[in-house]
């Protein structure tokens, strides 16, 4: 009888700390999902410029040489965007997570799952598939026994999964004009994307005429990752000019002085909340000397002792 319920003690024993395991993770997931859709609503998506980022992303070339798979078959020829592609679109389009996740290894296969959600839109593709340990050549089957290649074999099947699931999240729309700016570009027709041109002119501007990106952003009033196609043209006749020494650079920009030292938003609060705390403490003493100083008059003019008066005077 005893050694009946030490059996049963010791059977489920293992079953209640993998109990408490699974709801410790189910938790902890629980808890990320909260946070990302915090996130999404603290700092929701803004099309447009989300839109600009993929358009300026697909006038790299390394970006567009990738951007599309293709590869026959019967008598057709199949072609889409690519995995390369799927992930730039869902980075920068923001506020969507995508990944593939290994659910279960059994003896010979392994679940996985792969799947890419809109945190903002409550959008959500998700693919289950299983995948077997082994490797098919035109030489015959493998098993696969090295935990390496059973991971590369997952990854490489949830790659494709992965990527019907992002461009079931993105709007196809925003997809056919990355991929008709990624053939734009290997056409030759783009220039690199704003802001690597835009690192060039500020580099040519401090090589040239000792004018720091701080000045430019000055010039124009905003930060650098605002500029426009507008503003970089405007910049290109600058440098034009100066370089013909058609104007001078003072007309232009102002360099910093000493005195005029640029602070962060952080410093300027700390500089003003100590400036306040002292304008309080000094009116707060000169309320306390004025007190004192009518106090002492009072007291020394109602005193009939000459000495103190001709002190007081």
């Amino acid at each position: 009888m005893s050694n009946d319920l030490s059996n049963e003690f010791a059977m489920q024993h293992p079953s209640q700390g993998n109990n408490v395991m699974m709801n410790t993770a189910a938790s902890r997931e629980m808890e990320e999902v909260k946070g990302q859709i915090f996130m999404a609503k603290q700092f929701p998506r803004n099309p447009f410029d989300a839109e600009k980022r993929i358009i300026d992303s697909c006038k790299r070339k390394s970006l567009a040489t990738t951007a599309m798979y293709s590869y026959p078959r019967g008598k057709t020829n199949v072609q889409g965007p690519s995995i390369r592609l799927a992930e730039v679109l869902a980075q920068n389009w923001g506020n969507i997570s995508f990944g593939v996740k290994e659910l279960e290894q059994r003896q010979g296969e392994s679940v996985a799952m792969a799947y890419a959600w809109d945190v903002e839109t409550n959008t959500r593709q998700e693919k289950i598939f299983t995948v077997p340990h082994l490797r098919y050549t035109k030489y015959g089957t493998t098993k696969l026994e090295d935990p390496r290649d059973i991971y590369e074999m997952v990854a490489n099947n949830g790659s494709r999964r992965l990527r019907a699931c992002i461009l079931g999240v993105i709007p196809g729309d925003i997809v056919e004009l990355a991929i008709e700016e990624c053939n734009k570009t290997l056409a030759g027709g783009n220039t690199s994307p704003l802001k690597d041109r835009l690192s060039r002119a500020f580099t040519s501007f401090k090589e040239n005429f000792d004018v720091t990106q701080e000045m430019i952003e000055d010039y124009f009033g905003y930060q650098s990752h605002e500029f426009s196609e507008k503003n970089f043209s405007d910049l290109i006749g600058i440098f034009n000019s100066l370089k013909d020494g058609q104007v001078k650079v003072s007309e232009y920009f102002e360099k910093p002085t000493k005195e005029k030292k640029s602070k962060t938003t952080i410093e300027n609060e700390f500089s003003n909340q100590k400036k306040d705390e002292l304008e309080e403490k000094t009116t707060k003493s000169d309320k306390v000397e004025k007190s004192k100083g009518s106090t002492s008059v009072k007291s020394k003019a109602d005193d009939n002792d000459g000495p103190q008066q001709e002190e007081l005077l």
